[in-house]
């Protein structure tokens, strides 16, 4: 199979915009929680859809109030929490552009991002975020109003709206059709300039509506998630939204180190994350079981989870699988499930590949992770794995209204009501990327005869070798990034007779194992990556991986730095994906040193 077209489920409505996602859940439940608000307790308090739609209509009187127009872009830096969606929603009823900018954007990309949209105004969260700003403020003339959230201007905002009408409000709120602009969102730039893909109103709304449907267990009556990935990005930005139209009770924590605490105080439904957030909670488990002399236990656990699974996938468990299973149900996988609140059903991953392992794993746990496709352009979802049509390995098939078909030489191009309207301003690359309808992803993937889609590569990032052999990273870089103590992974080896790698080490992992080996945690990342235990586990990871490759394709050397790739280096995207031309620039002669001298031989280290 080659292509693919799934019929939308839900009638379009050309007119309808995303303010009436909000509107038509008022209407259907005033009373249910939409959201959660932590306490200085550590509990939560909920806030009912009707008082979420008031606050927005109040914030969007004060935006109209302060001279917002129909059609202003607004520029937005903030973390995750309950206002994002709070001023996204206002500034929809105020018939206003939202453009999102990561928090961790560097005063020049803040820059470009406003210049580049035309955004007329600007909300900051913090003092920090207004340092950035106001550093790049001189060359932002266009700019002509500036909130600071930490000093009180949302609430000055809904104190100077008194004087606007609810009818004022609704002739904002509707006039905005499915066609028009709903907001700008900046690719996070891996491979160049960022490009604002224009999102329209009824990408969201038809997208919403058609996920709904399809994905019907997991934002049921009464599900819930807590959102901690960066609400900048379209990725939990569409699940914001799609929680609104289904009525999902939403929590916030953007502080990673604070998730586990949240995750038992909030007891989510289902959550939204990427792999390295499940490869995390796995590798935690493993070195705290080994931390306390478990360690063979929780592997033999795991190891038994995951034939549980695959089992499951054949159609059917044997007796002793079955018992054994049963045995480390109560002394392994329950400690597990109660750790991440303990109603935790589904999970909901994308933005890269998750991996067998992971997946038949957190499957046996009760924990369906529904791998999902998509890109900024494509609204976030194109494809997802879904509760009644699932299959660990691939990311699913295309959602309602959506079409997937692979090219000749294997790019996957998209077609459907997510499909984005272009780039901003920028007519050549838009045309680049279409081919009619269909939109170019920049992907490589095959789909099986049951339309599951399987991702394998970027076609931008297809190493070929000197001798011929085309190479996907990211089949050696996902497995090797599974291990614990591995930060991030680079292949290289373009035009170069053999494949190598550049290997950064986990600095919240390396501590934890490293006493449980013998060494002391406090050790410094650049002793690390001289230490032999360290070179060695390193190197069993390129073993394990090089096994489910061809010897062609194998990592036939590594070089372990002693530095992390951070977003501040120039190294990560906002969402933590490396910038591979960035790090092959910046590292060309280390890069060099590893093809030069004696021929490679499988597991050489230059450490």
């Amino acid at each position: 199979m080659n292509e693919i077209y799934v019929p939308a489920v839900v009638p379009a409505d050309p007119e309808a915009n995303a303010t009436d996602l909000l509107v038509d859940r008022v209407a259907a439940t005033p009373d249910s929680p939409l959201f959660a608000l932590p306490t200085a307790d550590g509990g939560w308090e909920d806030v009912s859809t009707a008082e979420f739609h008031r606050q927005v209509v109040a914030l969007a009187k004060g935006f109209i109030a302060a001279g917002v127009q129909p059609g202003d872009k607004i520029g937005f830096i903030c973390r995750t929490r309950y206002e994002w969606t709070l001023v996204d929603f206002a500034t929809w009823f105020a018939g206003a552009v939202l453009v999102p900018i990561y928090e961790t954007s560097a005063p020049a990309q803040i820059a470009y991002t406003l210049n580049d949209s035309g955004a007329s105004a600007i909300i900051v969260e913090t003092a920090e975020h207004f340092a950035r700003f106001d550093e790049v403020r001189a060359d932002l003339p266009q700019i002509e109003k500036v909130w600071q959230m930490h000093l009180g201007d949302l609430e000055k905002l809904v104190d100077g709206g008194g004087e606007v009408t609810d009818a004022q409000v609704e002739e904002r709120r509707t006039l905005a059709s499915g066609s028009d602009l709903a907001t700008l969102i900046y690719t996070s730039g891996s491979t160049g300039t960022p490009k604002g893909c224009v999102l329209t109103h009824s990408n969201f709304v038809e997208l919403s509506r058609n996920a709904a449907v399809a994905m019907k267990e997991v934002v049921e009556p009464g599900s819930s998630t807590l959102l901690f990935i960066t609400t900048a990005h379209v990725f939990a930005r569409f699940i914001s939204i799609l929680g609104v139209h289904a009525g999902v009770k939403v929590g916030h924590q953007a502080d990673t180190k604070q998730l586990l605490p949240a995750l038992g105080s909030f007891k989510p439904t289902f959550l939204l994350a990427v792999p390295r957030v499940f490869e995390k909670v796995y590798n935690s488990a493993e070195q705290k079981a080994a931390a306390g002399g478990k360690e063979k236990i929780f592997r033999k656990a795991a190891d038994v989870a995951i034939a549980h699974s695959k089992a499951l996938d054949a159609g059917k468990v044997p007796l002793g699988l079955k018992l054994q299973f049963a045995l480390f149900d109560k002394l392994v996988y329950g400690k597990l499930k109660a750790a991440m609140g303990g109603r935790v059903r589904y999970a909901v991953s994308g933005s890269a590949p998750l991996g067998l392992r992971l997946g038949h794993f957190f499957r046996s746990l009760d924990v369906k992770i529904l791998e999902g496709y998509g890109l900024t352009e494509t609204t976030a979802p194109a494809t997802v794995n879904i509760v009644s049509k699932f299959k660990i390995g691939t990311v699913g098939t295309a959602l309602p209204g959506v079409g997937i078909k692979i090219a000749d030489d294997g790019e996957v191009l998209v077609k459907g009501i997510d499909v984005f309207d272009g780039y901003w301003n920028k007519p050549e690359e838009t045309a680049a990327v279409f081919s009619g309808e269909w939109f170019h992803t920049g992907d490589i993937g095959s789909l099986d005869d049951e339309g599951y889609l399987t991702i394998t590569g970027r076609k931008k990032e297809i190493i070929v070798t000197a001798g011929g052999k085309n190479v996907a990273p990211a089949a050696l870089e996902d497995p090797i990034r599974a291990n614990p103590i591995v930060g991030q992974v680079v292949v290289v080896g373009d035009q170069k007779p053999f494949i190598s790698a550049l290997i950064t080490l986990d600095p919240e992992m390396l501590p934890v194992w490293l006493n449980n080996n013998g060494e002391a945690g406090d050790m410094s990342v650049a002793d690390a990556a001289r230490n032999p235990k360290v070179i060695a586990e390193v190197q069993r990871a390129i073993d394990l991986a090089n096994a489910k490759v061809s010897r062609a394709e194998s990592i036939r050397k590594f070089k372990i730095l002693d530095i992390e790739f951070t977003e501040a280096s120039g190294h990560l995207t906002p969402k933590m994906s490396i910038k591979r031309h960035e790090i092959v620039k910046d590292f060309a002669p280390l890069i060099e040193e590893l093809y030069s001298g004696a021929p490679a031989t499988e597991g050489i280290s230059l450490r």
